[in-house]
């Protein structure tokens, strides 16, 4: 069997990329599949028993049933909670994509299915000349994006499945993530932007507080996620 990798993206930060990257996660192990996550840029990191620990990372391996080396699975972490390019700035580091990419390879010879979550929205710069689109095009997997359901989710969105798009990347599916209980009308949102947006929903997550990746992962269709990968472009 060849693994099977997705790139995890959203709309804005602070949406809900690492439950739902860990949500999936579950929801392949429970398939039984061998499922492994990378979250190969961090920003946020504090030092426990001599170890650097980003508390994502460390609920995306939770989450996962095959773990990964802390090099492979966030090849850069950073200490500072800011801006990746400016956290790694500050500390001397450079965001290298190529090693990204090699880690990459080496987690998918390790598992059946490899998540790997972005950082911030899909176009966080990394360098001057790169950002977590130029990432996701050089890791070439299909794009599962988390909406966070709140004012304005709409538009950012919508631009952001543009920007999936202009990059040639395929847009398997898409999360809704009820991130704002008190948002306005949020099942006319949803429906939306499944009129707009030319991929599944793969699920609608309740506002979980606090965040319950099993509980979430009961909400999303990983059959409709893996069969959209078959579908002719």
């Amino acid at each position: 069997m060849t693994a099977l990798s997705f790139f995890v993206a959203g709309t804005d930060t602070e949406i809900g990329k690492t439950l739902v990257s860990s949500a999936l996660l579950h929801g392949f192990a429970r398939a039984g599949l061998r499922a492994a996550a990378m979250k190969p840029i961090a920003s946020g990191a504090a030092m426990r028993d001599g170890v650097l620990h980003n508390d994502d990372a460390d609920l995306l391996d939770a989450a996962a049933n095959v773990a990964l080396p802390n090099d492979i699975r966030t090849p850069f972490m950073m200490r500072e909670p800011i801006a990746p390019h400016i956290a790694a700035a500050r500390e001397g580091i450079a965001l290298d994509i190529g090693r990204i990419v090699e880690a990459h390879e080496f987690a998918m010879t390790q598992a059946d299915v490899v998540v790997v979550e972005g950082v911030g929205g899909f176009r966080v710069p990394l360098a001057e000349a790169h950002d977590t689109a130029d990432l996701a095009v050089a890791l070439n997997l299909p794009v599962v994006l988390v909406v966070g359901m709140r004012l304005g989710c709409i538009s950012h969105a919508l631009l952001t499945v543009e920007a999936i798009a202009s990059r040639g990347l395929k847009l398997a599916g898409w999360v809704a993530n009820r991130v704002d209980p008190n948002m306005l009308y949020p099942d006319e949102n949803i429906a939306t932007l499944k009129q707009r947006i030319d991929a599944p929903l793969i699920g609608v997550i309740a506002h979980l507080a606090p965040p319950d990746a099993k509980r979430a992962a009961d909400s999303l269709d990983i059959g409709a996620l893996t069969d959209s990968l078959h579908q002719k472009d």
